[in-house]
């Protein structure tokens, strides 16, 4: 399909403002934003026999923001640098466990399944929110495709299913909440507990942007020590 360049960016923000409203709407957990948005521009690519390749490339604008959300990233941590020293301790053991159990869960299935070494590179940092993990894996040498959608996987599981497996196990602390939220699905995941509420959202931030930190620091570590165990 013959479009002007870059008419896919004005595409991509079209659907999601459609998926926004839609997501008011229908009031659903699961059917948020994000996911609305990528069933829309998947149906449309695929009844208009649009190629992603051609999708890719019209949404550069949008694609190259992907840097820059890493810098924005430092707003809402300084914003929250008195809680930080207020509740150190506690964060530090959160984004700590946080950061090791979803790379050890990654990587754990990924070996139960028979995965290959570029694999697991790819979704050692599944975690974190796609800027840092598509650094990470370019850092131990992984695929970073597959890496932005073992991202994309575990923010939308978080932030479908987060908020209501922590009511289930009666984790009703906002702080715990946006700690825990921030720490296995990132941005979405912090999306999802500015719903729940302000200072759970503020506390997720906190956690997406520490968990990068740890994450990008010893990612290239746990993947030396599963290459020499496994392989």
């Amino acid at each position: 399909m013959n479009v002007p360049i870059y008419a896919y960016s004005l595409l991509t923000v079209a659907v999601f403002i459609v998926a926004l409203k839609l997501s008011k709407t229908l009031k659903s957990a699961v059917l948020n934003p994000f996911i609305l948005s990528l069933l829309l521009l998947a149906a449309i690519l695929v009844l208009c026999h649009i190629p992603f390749g051609d999708y890719y490339q019209g949404n550069f604008p949008i694609n190259q923001l992907l840097g820059v959300s890493v810098v924005a990233l430092a707003v809402p941590f300084y914003e929250q640098l008195p809680q930080i020293r207020k509740h150190w301790r506690v964060i530090t053991i959160v984004v700590l466990a946080g950061s090791l159990f979803s790379m050890l869960t990654g990587v754990l299935l990924a070996l139960l399944f028979g995965a290959s070494q570029e694999i697991i590179m790819a979704i050692l940092p599944k975690s974190v929110t796609t800027a840092i993990a598509v650094s990470i894996v370019d850092q131990i040498g992984g695929n970073s495709a597959v890496g932005a959608v073992a991202v994309t996987v575990s923010g939308l599981t978080g932030s479908a299913f987060g908020i209501a497996v922590l009511q289930w196990l009666k984790v009703h602390n906002a702080r715990a909440v946006g700690l825990s939220m921030g720490a296995v699905s990132h941005a979405l995941g912090t999306a999802r507990s500015m719903e729940y509420s302000v200072k759970a959202g503020s506390y997720a931030s906190v956690s997406l942007v520490l968990c990068g930190l740890v994450s990008s620091l010893l990612a290239p570590l746990l993947f030396k020590w599963v290459i020499c165990g496994w392989f």
